[in-house]
């Protein structure tokens, strides 16, 4: 009996110090879990907004259910343009447009428009994520995430696409796509044969999105993966803030995202990954567009042409940024002559905008080769047309504004191995989440601008 007894004390002591052994061996204490995550999913909800979390009315339960278990900030603050280009190169460099020299959506081309965008990786004058996984010896993958083509990432199927109308989307796609066989795989056992409309219509686009990361995570559980999603930027530019079709792409992401956790279940790496949901900017309705340009027209500083003809002085402008540009950098009389003619509008003119002088671009970090620029109020958006009249009606919304207003705020939510549960902080910035990752990542990187904002990440022991 006493052996017995014995016998089943020390069952239960051997059983308890086992637990222990596991648990030091894993660096956990309790229920809090301080590994360090082996894979990061990084998705990307373009036109995502704080609100779409703190706010349950909207339909997004798996995120807003990642905000209260996970951590999340109250705001983002973005870059200047708050457009989708820069700040996606921002996410994954930790650097200011002015230091990884994406600048804007379209670079500026003082010839005139030939519909390019910045689409080539190797525009990025600064090292990415991609290139410190690399140099890690880990992989990575990439879904539709802007400024990716040529980018050295493993399995990379970049957004880009023909400034030739009559292109196929998918033909561009396709042709971009590494390694080149990836496609082809992914239509044999993912998502069947792709078409022009899968790339079209935006609800599918974001849905087919979710299948091809789906895949990637179980195929090849790299240590990161991006993803873009963009339905959500598309109908709040067509139809405003709080239209119902933006509460349907929202739904369509939310979907999006528990399909890309449930992926991990199935490849057995959920408890060793991070997921970040983020966004690159938010929105502002807007009723009346602005054309800046044709001041410079009638201030005879540029022509009313679309190739800007015999030029000194024009603005590279949409959504709410408008950027001076001058054909001769050294030409200050020319912006002299800008400013005096922004003196004279009328009050309610200038009322509609506000200027950015050099020391506060300098300060946010835009484009370094401006003098100034305009940034529009709520409710007014920019265009870069040299043709009357100056203002006139519109409708939904637009976002590039300089950020320091609300509106235009995007989110950021972190859920998994590595973050605090229950974690709060008031507000980060973009060029903070590239640093974070890597930190989650354990991979060196040198953030040109953005720090690992305090309070979100478990303690390391």
């Amino acid at each position: 009996m006493r052996f017995g007894h014995f016998g089943g004390f020390a069952s239960v002591l051997w059983n308890a110090m086992v637990a222990f052994v596991l648990m030091l061996s894993l660096g956990c204490t309790g229920t809090q879990n301080r590994t360090r995550p082996d894979h990061v999913v990084l998705i990307s909800i373009d036109g995502f907004r704080p609100d779409f979390y703190l706010d349950t009315t909207w339909p997004a339960p798996m995120i807003q259910q990642m905000a209260r278990e996970g951590a999340h900030a109250e705001a983002v603050r973005g870059i200047f343009p708050s457009s989708t280009f820069p700040s996606h190169t921002t996410i994954v460099t930790g650097a200011l447009p002015s230091h990884h020299g994406v600048y804007y959506n379209r670079p500026f081309e003082p010839e005139g428009k030939t519909g390019r965008w910045y689409w080539r990786g190797s525009l990025i004058r600064v090292p990415t994520l991609w290139n410190a996984l690399r140099q890690a010896g880990r992989e990575s993958a990439s879904i539709l995430w802007p400024v990716t083509v040529g980018a050295p990432i493993d399995r990379n199927i970049p957004q880009v696409w023909s400034p030739e109308p009559d292109v196929d989307p998918v033909t561009a796609i396709r042709s971009a796509t590494v390694p080149p066989e990836l496609f082809v795989e992914i239509e044999r056992e993912a998502t069947g044969k792709l078409t022009a409309s899968d790339f079209t219509n935006r609800l599918t686009r974001d849905d087919r999105a979710g299948t091809i990361a789906a895949y990637l995570l179980e195929e090849y559980r790299p240590a990161l993966l991006a993803v873009h999603l963009r339905a959500t930027d598309y109908f709040q530019h067509q139809s405003g803030r709080k239209a119902p079709i933006v509460r349907d792409a929202l739904a369509v992401a939310d979907r999006v995202v528990r399909q890309i956790i449930e992926a991990t279940k199935r490849a057995g790496i959920r408890r060793r990954t991070a997921f970040i949901v983020t966004g690159d900017h938010g929105f502002v309705d807007i009723h009346t567009r602005v054309a800046p340009n044709v001041w410079l027209v009638e201030g005879r500083l540029m022509e009313a042409r679309d190739d800007l003809g015999d030029w000194r002085a024009t603005f590279h402008a949409g959504g709410g940024a408008a950027f001076l540009h001058l054909r001769n950098p050294e030409d200050t009389k020319a912006v002299l002559e800008v400013r005096s003619l922004l003196a004279r509008l009328p009050s309610h003119v200038q009322r509609l905008f506000r200027i950015i002088e050099r020391e506060e671009l300098e300060r946010i970090g835009a484009d370094p080769a401006v003098p100034l620029a305009l940034s529009a109020v709520p409710g007014i958006s920019f265009t870069s047309s040299p043709r009357t009249p100056v203002t006139r009606p519109t409708k939904g919304g637009t976002h590039g504004h300089f950020p320091d207003f609300p509106d235009v705020y995007t989110g950021f939510i972190g859920w998994g191995a590595g973050f605090r549960s229950g974690a709060v902080v008031p507000i980060i910035g973009l060029e903070d989440i590239a640093p974070l990752i890597a930190e989650l990542l354990g991979i060196a990187f040198e953030a040109p601008d953005g720090v690992t904002p305090g309070g979100l990440l478990e303690v390391q022991d």
